[in-house]
């Protein structure tokens, strides 16, 4: 485990490679968003949104949808992408919007960087009553031999090791967190493959000549499991935990 250093350091990095995060980081499939929020939530925050991987799935006819994110870089990129999204500055432990203004709050992604005690309360403040709290992350399936490899080279993320630990707890007003998962098959090429490793903070904050080795050993990964086309099937097993908010607040 970092030392809180580290892990702050890493935490906060991502913006220096916000085109490779946007390029290389994998949509979330439909049937995972569909529970991650309501169809009649009208009002949606998505927290730690980064470029907008999530926030593009919770676009909806006559829906409010907020991203917030710490870093300009990252927000600034989702703006770009989704001009009818409300980008704010802000956190999970210091949401910028009034109580109880959202029927629902995502994380994608997101929630095992947050300090939970704080960010549990921030979710209960802005969220109205019976409001609820979901929480996703796609994980790679490394019960595939290549999978299994490339976690080898590139290291096992925060998030990986969160969600193998058993994921999220949550503490009251919360109802104890729903958990479903999703399997699927991610479609890319090489230099897609690429970004995604070059947008883990583990390789961001590494030395140049460290992230230059994994890459190319990644590469040379690809070399070997690409079909004639270059296509990658890398498999993805989607985690969603989903909790309610107290009908009282």
């Amino acid at each position: 485990m970092p030392d809180p250093e580290s892990r702050k350091q890493r935490a906060t990095s991502f913006g220096t490679q916000a085109a490779a995060y946007s390029a290389g980081r994998p949509d979330y499939p439909s049937q995972a968003v569909a529970r991650l929020v309501a169809p009649d939530a009208m009002v949606v925050a998505d927290i730690g949104a980064g470029t907008g991987k999530l926030t593009a799935s919770l676009l909806a006819p006559g829906r409010t949808v907020y991203a917030v994110e710490p870093d300009g870089h990252m927000l600034d990129t989702l703006s770009a992408q989704l001009p009818s999204v409300h980008g704010l500055i802000g956190t999970a432990e210091q949401i910028p919007l009034a109580d109880g203004v959202c029927d629902a709050l995502t994380f994608g992604q997101s929630w095992h960087w947050v300090e939970p005690a704080a960010a549990v309360a921030e979710a209960a403040r802005v969220l109205r009553p019976g409001g609820t709290l979901g929480l996703i992350w796609n994980i790679r399936d490394e019960t595939v031999p290549w999978v299994a490899r490339l976690t080898e080279i590139i290291a096992a993320s925060e998030a990986e090791v969160f969600v193998a630990n058993g994921g999220p707890t949550l503490e009251l007003p919360f109802s104890a967190p729903v958990h479903e998962t999703f399997d699927w098959d991610r479609r890319l090429d090489t230099e897609q493959l690429l970004a995604m490793v070059v947008s883990r903070s583990q390789i961001i904050t590494a030395a140049e000549s460290e992230r230059a080795d994994i890459l190319e050993h990644v590469r040379r990964l690809a070399a070997e499991v690409a079909d004639p086309e270059g296509t990658i099937v890398l498999p993805y097993r989607t985690h969603v935990f989903l909790a309610t908010l107290d009908q009282t607040g």
